[in-house]
C-alpha cells in the first residue's frame, strides 16, 4: 500500500468520508472533522507512519492538502 493510499484510508476511516471527497476537506469543514475528529486523525496518522508530530504541526494540519505538506516534514511523502 502506498503512502497516499494509507493517508486516504485514514481520512475515510476516521472522518467517514468518500475518497473522492477528500481533496476538498478542511478542518471544521464537515461535522466529523471537529476537535475530537482531528485528534483521532492525528493519532491514526502518527501510528500509521510511525511518527510523532509537534503541537505546531498538528495545529497547522488544517486540510487534506495541507496535511501532505505537514507529513513531508517527517519524511512521509504523500503524493
Amino acid at each position: 500500500m502506498t503512502n497516499l493510499e494509507k493517508y486516504n484510508k485514514s481520512f475515510v476511516k476516521i472522518l467517514k468520508q468518500k475518497e473522492e471527497d477528500l481533496p476538498k476537506l478542511k478542518y471544521r469543514g464537515i461535522p466529523e472533522w471537529d476537535s475530537l475528529g482531528h485528534m483521532n486523525l492525528m493519532g491514526e496518522l502518527e501510528n500509521l507512519f510511525d511518527i510523532t508530530m509537534s503541537t505546531m504541526d498538528i495545529l497547522e494540519f488544517t486540510s487534506y492538502e495541507k496535511g501532505k505538506e505537514v507529513l513531508s516534514r517527517y519524511d512521509v511523502e504523500v503524493s
